[in-house]
């Protein structure tokens, strides 16, 4: 086994203050490597701990553990990430937040006055979906996603 790998999960948890088994999910969903000692206990390179640091924080900006693996995955030779990967990573993501951001401000904005959904059962939805114009969309929210919190007809 390589002496970089040095660290048990243990020590991995306390250093980064992610549960036992979070590491061990992370570990599962391939976000994280482990190599395994004589005793067949996890061991960790030190550099576990940068991966672990760019995880919580794009799941902090809203980034799901998918999208962090596929950038992951997209690392040359799936290496740790480097801190221009890093920048690289926060640029990738600004628009995926800036869409997200812009669909939650959409829905903050219109979330009193139409549920959006065609119920018809609410003060403005005669409105905004007379004739429950919004059948032909299907089934489900329309109106809180789409300009002003009008129907696109």
């Amino acid at each position: 086994m390589n002496n970089e790998a040095n660290l048990s999960v243990g020590q991995v948890a306390k250093r980064t203050g992610v549960a036992v088994s979070a590491l061990h999910f992370y570990e599962q969903k391939g976000l994280i490597h482990s190599l395994r000692n004589h005793g067949n206990q996890r061991r960790y390179k030190r550099d576990v701990m940068r991966r672990i640091a760019i995880i919580k924080a794009a799941q902090k900006f809203g980034v799901t553990l998918e999208e962090i693996k596929q950038a992951f995955d997209a690392l040359p030779q799936k290496r740790d990430p480097t801190k221009d990967d890093w920048s690289q990573l926060a640029t990738q993501w600004q628009a995926m937040l800036t869409e997200k951001i812009t669909a939650m401000t959409q829905l903050k904005n219109n979330i009193t006055g139409c549920i959006g959904c065609g119920c018809l059962s609410l003060h403005h939805c005669p409105i905004y979906n007379q004739d429950d114009k919004l059948a032909k969309q299907g089934d489900g929210a329309h109106l809180l996603f789409t300009e002003h919190g009008s129907s696109k007809e």
